[in-house]
């Protein structure tokens, strides 16, 4: 109980920026224009920067056992799948729903909250192995969701669709930071101490403008109808998922950090991205926005109960 105690009492500044970007939308009626600046901000610039800067010193970073991959994307499959039949036997969706279903059942928000929430909890040593599920999440999941959609609606696999899904993600300014963070860490080549400082002050304001963000975001978009998706699509990712990575690291016998960062990554809640691309192919949006409300008011206690069991 005192692990818990413990987890809650830590997390607790977490989810206080969350509310008072909530707060600043709801109540002081900021617009919505604020709400996307700051978001194109945190993920343009905010972000990248805090991992360029993280990454540039790669050489100090402690090894990282790289089965951790197996462990966390092993249970992103296992539980799309499950999500995917659930969605058509249960809820009789379509092929492309079936898939954004999945989706919001794997999809952490690990950029805006696993990054912070990992080095609040578990400190400075969490970041490598966050890092490295970071430059294969995004190519990973939006490639399996992208042929699962592309299969159900057309029957077979587009070459170009699938194209196009790459290189969107290539250059995307998350994973270029991890690239080119991490080519310069290999090199040995050190930045001049301007810059590291300089990179070093925008990195600081990522955790708390990212946490703001998602709060102004939150406030956007409530709880709609299809309520019983929307539980179904948190109880995936914020019990099913966690459980089935945490089973295959222990069946992998992956070490005690590595264990615990891809178990809190999984038990994140659900990504905006996945709102977005609901709306995207025009399919579940209300449930997937209510899914998105729901697993990360929810997360706020079962993220701290899973590090406490866990410890």
């Amino acid at each position: 109980m005192s692990n818990l105690l413990q987890q809650v009492t830590l997390s607790t500044p977490f989810f206080i920026l969350i509310f008072v970007g909530y707060a600043a939308m709801r109540f002081c009626r900021w617009p919505k224009s604020m709400s996307e600046s700051l978001s194109r901000f945190v993920f343009n610039m905010a972000i990248p920067a805090m991992l360029f800067h993280l990454l540039s010193d790669f050489s100090k970073l402690p090894a990282v056992d790289s089965r951790l991959l197996i462990a966390y994307f092993g249970g992103c499959f296992i539980v799309f799948g499950l999500a995917r039949l659930v969605a058509w036997k249960v809820f009789k969706l379509s092929g492309a729903a079936q898939s954004i279903f999945g989706l919001g059942g794997i999809f952490s928000n690990n950029v805006m909250i696993g990054v912070p929430i990992a080095k609040l909890m578990l400190g400075d040593a969490a970041l490598p192995s966050v890092v490295l599920v970071l430059a294969f999440n995004s190519l990973t999941l939006w490639t399996l969701v992208t042929l699962s959609i592309e299969w159900s609606i057309h029957g077979s696999f587009s070459i170009k669709g699938l194209g196009q899904t790459v290189a969107n993600i290539l250059i995307n300014p998350i994973i270029v930071a991890i690239v080119l963070g991490t080519a310069l860490g290999v090199s040995g080549l050190k930045m001049p101490s301007a810059v590291a400082a300089t990179l070093g002050m925008l990195s600081q304001t990522a955790g708390p403008m990212a946490l703001i963000t998602l709060g102004l975001g939150l406030a956007e978009y409530g709880v709609g109808k299809d309520l019983r998706q929307s539980i179904v699509i948190a109880l995936f990712k914020l019990v099913a998922h966690p459980l089935a990575v945490l089973g295959i690291a222990c069946l992998l016998g992956l070490p005690k950090m590595e264990t615990q960062v891809v178990t809190l990554l999984a038990s994140i809640s659900t990504a905006v991205n996945v709102y977005l691309m609901a709306r995207t192919f025009q399919t579940m949006e209300a449930p997937m926005a209510g899914g998105l409300v729901l697993s990360t008011a929810l997360s706020a206690l079962s993220t701290p109960l899973i590090l406490a069991l866990l410890n």
